[in-house]
């Protein structure tokens, strides 16, 4: 995102980022940083229930605490459980507490894993629904009361493609990407009054270490995993980076996307054009 003789787009404002060690939580909190945003990171940093494959770590925590702390800006670092209320809440009172306000929430930690819906457990259900689902309601609603305070702010929900159509073995994960999209709409309506804005963001897949997750857990290579579950019109294009995942979302924190909010923003690589 260019600047101009009046600062950096995000200079004095404060991002909260869920899912920060790695992936697309981490690029996006380094780009806000690169833009003067001082920045939250939570994670879960241990390995959970379900699904089996590692998550993201104090190390890479410790490491983007650095790398934003080397862009001149603040951080501050979290570990917990998205679906713990009193960790949450925690963190956003010691967030206030040392840099005053959030302006920026992005709701991006997240799980993926394939089950076929006659053999789902429900500890897979539950955890899907839990992490996807009630965590952002969770976050969200620790954060709107600051943000209702300073009469600003915005949200940016990471849902996904699936998020907007079905998928093959993810009923779970398209239930709890669906139910994002709608508490965006909802939360749209119900937040514009407080001079808040929400939208969600609808990747194809992404280039993460979860790819190698799901490979794990089904016998296969990441590559793999990408084709069976994207199918991109683009050609050679079998997932997207994280940094495609950060320029939206630069876009739709910036006072630029100031009358955008309700909206669904697709980075898909034409996938649901088919």
């Amino acid at each position: 995102m260019s600047t101009d003789s009046a600062g950096r787009a995000f200079d004095g404002r404060v991002a909260f980022v869920t899912g920060a060690a790695h992936g697309q939580g981490r690029a996006v909190a380094l780009a806000l940083a690169a833009e003067g945003a001082d920045i939250v990171g939570l994670d879960v940093a241990a390995k959970i229930e379900y699904p089996a494959y590692a998550q993201g770590s104090t190390a890479e925590l410790d490491s983007l605490r650095d790398e934003v702390e080397a862009l001149g800006r603040r951080a501050l670092i979290f570990t917990g459980d998205v679906r713990d209320a009193l960790a949450i809440q925690a963190a956003v009172d010691e967030t206030v507490a040392q840099f005053g306000r959030i302006d920026v929430l992005f709701n991006n930690a997240g799980i993926v894993a394939y089950a076929a819906a006659d053999e789902m457990t429900e500890l897979e259900w539950d955890t899907m629904i839990g992490v996807n689902l009630t965590g952002p309601f969770l976050v969200a609603r620790s954060v709107i009361p600051v943000m209702k305070a300073q009469g600003s702010g915005v949200i940016i929900n990471n849902s996904s493609v699936m998020g907007l159509r079905g998928g093959n073995r993810l009923s779970h994960y398209v239930a709890s990407k669906h139910g994002l999209t709608g508490l965006t709409k909802a939360w749209a309506i119900e937040l514009a009054p407080h001079g808040i804005r929400v939208v969600s963001i609808h990747p194809t897949g992404v280039n993460t270490p979860m790819n190698d997750g799901l490979a794990e857990l089904e016998g296969a290579t990441a590559a793999e995993i990408a084709e069976r579950s994207a199918g991109n019109l683009q050609p050679g294009v079998p997932w997207i980076e994280t940094t495609d995942v950060a320029e939206l979302v630069l876009y739709l924190a910036s006072d630029r996307a100031r009358y955008v909010t309700g909206s669904q923003h697709v980075v898909d690589a034409g996938l649901l054009t088919r």
